[in-house]
């Protein structure tokens, strides 16, 4: 018998433990003791010490053994991974499909995807030729963080997409959550108390603490598993049409897959979906917060489309949240950004879904009323997941004799100004405006916020140091700011001063959506700031529309005509907008630097990248050929200026040589982003 070679050897062992691996971590179904695994691992180990030349890049080796990171490195995603809209009673579901239905024109049931709310961290796991190269947290949605070490030492992730010997996509990526089961989560606990260390509050948090630890062999000992719950970019020409046929395909590549999920049709499906799964909560081995639905056809998930941050086509029917009971030591009252004044309770600590609770929101006066709230009460406190815990109902069988009413004050708690309560609103709002400290401060922190003028450097510490030493007491207060007065303040130097004055300077240049968002007029998010520019194109014109012809512009109804045309009409607000644009401000609409854009080498160029570049990073390609004006595209289309082709292409190739679309390889693309 001829015996095999080195390498055939190394192969039928890594076969043969990605496939214990895959019955272990995936099917829950293994077939051999932890010992005979123990046995095959330490024999691939062997082989590859004695001949590194031949080490795999699919090896179970490489699971654990990266050196410690000194920091996460930031990731883009490609596409976006967008939140959930949630439910929470019969009534939204049925509101749900019903706004599917008008915007699909159609009054059949809808099919829809339903599967169990997984409690845990959700991640992006990409494939390039069928080897995972990068996994990412999800972040804010457009950026996470690069955590690859760490979910290569989950068995449940596969090194390499299980293919049978058809080939794989050439770019693949797959979605989903990573939790810790509850039964090795009491065990790790257990352990954690009888070593004197601190044990963790819930799976949930464990599961983040785990996968953001620096040292990927702490990741390795923790028991980790991840659940796929959709794909994200793909380029293949063979995906499935349809949620749950796409699912059952990664299922087949090696990825674990929720055994909940199901099909169902219409709204009344759901909710009996929804119910059994409820009543099943207690006796699975993972923590859930609920159901989400997915329409299960991708044809009309693009039909339905996308809003800023989340999929019009699903939806999250949130379980009732866990609950205790405690005492309301004493209510007091904060003032909000938009001057809101909200009711906070402040109570007992209590342990509610393993986080300690001592503080609740009441909401508004109506709230307590209806509530009949009295301090001393014993209350239900109720935390949904992340969601600030609330005041849910009064035990008044339990009330102590000289419990005391709550009253709203007359004047605000911060600055003494008046407080109002329009007839047609809940919400009390204190009348001191800009004059208020607290809404100077949550004003100017909005204004400095990433998502807004984006001015690095502008804490919260910060902010509150500017604003108490009478350096800024409105908006355009910063942009007077010079590098000794800042160097003044507790812990700013020099170099920080400077540094931040410069970014302040910088922020001039936002353009005018930001900008607007950044004024933090009511109900005017991002979404809707941006859809305000593209109507009406410069700030001038915004401020002199009437709300008849605000409520014709997307996303803006009547309620928010009337907040933005208040904010407009007030004189304080426009005395503070001339500052701003008299420092220099630009409030441009993006359309209004096109004949900027126009000057660049590659302006109105698209250009589609594809396979596995190896002398360029993917995202610093995009971003070198971005900055010379070219937009960067995913697909491959008649508008195609050129297709960048690197080792392994796939099916862009194809398409773009039916199109007669030029082809670009590595070399092409580092001559045209250096010679332009």
């Amino acid at each position: 018998m001829v015996k095999p070679s080195i390498e055939q050897q190394m192969d039928d062992l890594i076969h043969e433990i990605n496939q214990h691996d895959h019955r272990y971590y995936v099917l829950d179904d293994p077939s051999i003791p932890d010992a005979e695994y123990d046995r095959l691992s330490e024999s691939l180990r062997n082989l590859e010490t004695k001949y590194p030349e031949r080490l795999r890049p699919d090896s179970p080796s490489h699971r654990v053994g990266a050196p410690p990171l000194n920091a996460f490195v930031k990731v883009s995603h490609e596409l976006p991974m967008l939140s959930l809209d949630n439910a929470f009673s019969d009534d939204d579901m049925a509101a749900f499909e019903k706004r599917l239905q008008e915007r699909l024109k159609n009054e059949r049931p809808i099919d829809f995807v339903a599967e169990p709310k997984l409690d845990g961290i959700a991640v992006s796991l990409v494939y390039e030729q069928g080897l995972f190269v990068q996994g990412a947290t999800r972040g804010d949605g457009q950026n996470g963080e690069n955590i690859t070490q760490n979910l290569k030492t989950l068995g449940s992730i596969p090194l390499k997409l299980a293919t049978h010997n058809s080939p794989p996509p050439a770019r693949f990526e797959v979605r989903g959550e990573v939790y810790m089961p509850l039964m090795a989560f009491e065990k790790m606990n257990l352990q954690a108390i009888k070593n004197a260390t601190k044990p963790f509050a819930n799976p949930r948090n464990a599961a983040s603490g785990s996968l953001r630890q620096l040292d990927s062999a702490i990741t390795a000992k923790r028991p980790l598993v991840f659940s796929a719950y959709s794909i994200g970019l793909c380029d293949f020409d063979a995906v499935p049409n349809t949620h749950y046929e796409a699912l059952q395909w990664v299922r087949s590549l090696g990825f674990k897959i929720n055994t909940e999920i199901q099909t169902i049709q219409g709204a009344a499906a759901c909710l009996e979906y929804y119910r059994n799964l409820l009543a099943k909560r207690a006796d699975l081995d993972y923590e859930m917060d609920g159901v989400v639905f997915k329409v299960n056809d991708f044809s009309l998930q693009k039909q339905l489309g996308e809003i800023a941050k989340a999929p019009r086509w699903a939806i999250a029917y949130k379980f009732p949240a866990q609950e205790e009971i405690t005492v309301v030591n004493a209510v007091e009252f904060q003032v909000g950004r938009t001057g809101a004044i909200t009711p906070v309770a402040r109570l007992h600590p209590v342990t509610v879904g393993g986080v300690t609770v001592s503080n609740a929101t009441l909401h508004n006066m109506d709230e307590i009323e209806r509530l009949d709230l009295r301090v001393g009460d014993h209350v239900i406190v109720r935390r949904a997941g992340d969601v600030i815990p609330k005041v849910v109902s009064v035990i008044r069988e339990k009330r102590v004799k000289g419990a005391r009413r709550i009253k709203m004050p007359s004047y605000c708690p911060v600055c003494a100004s008046e407080i109002h309560r329009d007839d047609n609103e809940t919400i009390a709002r204190c009348s001191g405006g800009l004059v208020c400290q607290a809404q100077r401060k949550q004003a100017i922190k909005h204004f400095a916020s990433r998502k807004a003028m984006d001015i690095e450097g502008l804490g919260d510490k910060l902010v509150d140091q500017l604003v108490e030493s009478a350096l800024v007491n409105n908006l355009a207060d910063l942009y007077q700011l010079d590098v000794d007065q800042v160097a003044a303040l507790e812990r700013m130097g020099p170099k920080s001063a400077q540094n931040l004055v410069l970014a302040i300077e910088d922020s001039k240049k936002q353009p005018l959506e930001r900008f607007l968002f950044a004024l933090g007029i009511r109900e005017v998010g991002e979404a809707t700031a941006k859809a305000l520019v593209t109507h009406f194109g410069s700030l001038d014109a915004m401020t002199k529309a009437g709300e008849t012809e605000l409520v014709t512009v997307k996303d803006v109804g009547p309620v928010v005509a009337r907040h933005i045309r208040h904010f407009f009409d007030e004189k304080n607000n426009l005395a503070i907008l001339e500052q701003l644009l008299s420092f220099g401000i630009q409030a441009k609409a993006r359309e209004s630097l096109t004949q900027e854009s126009q000057k660049l080498p590659l302006f109105n160029r698209t250009y589609v990248i594809t396979g596995t570049l190896t002398q360029w990073n993917r995202d610093e390609a995009k971003s070198r050929l971005e900055a010379l004006g070219a937009k960067v595209s995913g697909s491959v289309s008649t508008k195609t200026t050129a297709l960048i082709a690197g080792e392994k292409a796939g099916s862009k190739l194809v398409k773009a040589q039916s199109l007669n679309i030029p082809i670009l390889n590595e070399a092409d693309l580092t001559t045209l982003l250096n010679d332009s």
